[in-house]
């Protein structure tokens, strides 16, 4: 029996179908409706090695936000079932991305308190997309995911190499935050619970 989490939202605003699959391939199938978003959402895919499937359509012509918030809830939803009690994971997980001129490090705690620390806002557009949309998406996957998260964006001028390097840098924390620790025995706390 593998590690999957499915969710599914729907509001007025939005349809939003997450399946995620901790022990993938990296294989992804991402239709948002929002090009930059989607090849996001590819990359974190890809670098956690984790299949994601994620079908969302809203309402566009409004502004991309809810879409966006949806997606970040329907994949901290579906990240929560996946890891079900946590037994046996690593927990933690960081990582330090170079994408050319920009320098990301960023590191997490699956520890069921959800927080965010995103010191630097993240301003201006790629390919139609506000990047302030990135801290959106962030906040809501935390909070569903229950996660605490650190993001520090140490250097980069070009905004898709910014955006990039966050995205990988979450794959790549979140990759080794998930893995079965051999060495783990039940869940990694003194607490007993996460």
């Amino acid at each position: 029996m593998g590690r999957k989490g499915t969710f599914e939202r729907k509001t007025a605003e939005t349809e939003v179908l997450c399946v995620l699959d901790l022990d993938g391939e990296g294989k992804a199938q991402v239709e948002t409706g929002i090009g930059f978003f989607d090849h996001m959402l590819q990359l974190l895919s890809r670098h956690s090695l984790m299949d994601l499937q994620v079908r969302a359509k809203g309402d566009l012509e409004v502004d991309f936000h809810h879409t966006v918030e949806d997606v970040g809830i329907a994949m901290g939803e579906a990240l929560k079932a996946a890891l079900g009690q946590k037994e046996g994971i690593r927990r933690y997980g960081w990582a330090i991305v170079p994408m050319d001129e920009a320098l990301v490090l960023l590191a997490l705690d699956l520890s069921g308190r959800p927080y965010l620390g995103l010191e630097d806002r993240i301003e201006g557009t790629v390919g139609g997309f506000d990047l302030e949309l990135l801290e959106v998406f962030l906040s809501a996957f935390v909070t569903r995911g229950e996660m605490t998260l650190h993001v520090k964006v140490l250097s980069g001028r070009n905004k898709h190499h910014v955006a990039e390097a966050i995205f990988k840098g979450l794959a790549l924390a979140l990759r080794e935050a998930v893995q079965k620790d051999p060495r783990q025995v039940g869940i990694p706390s003194t607490k007993g619970v996460l």
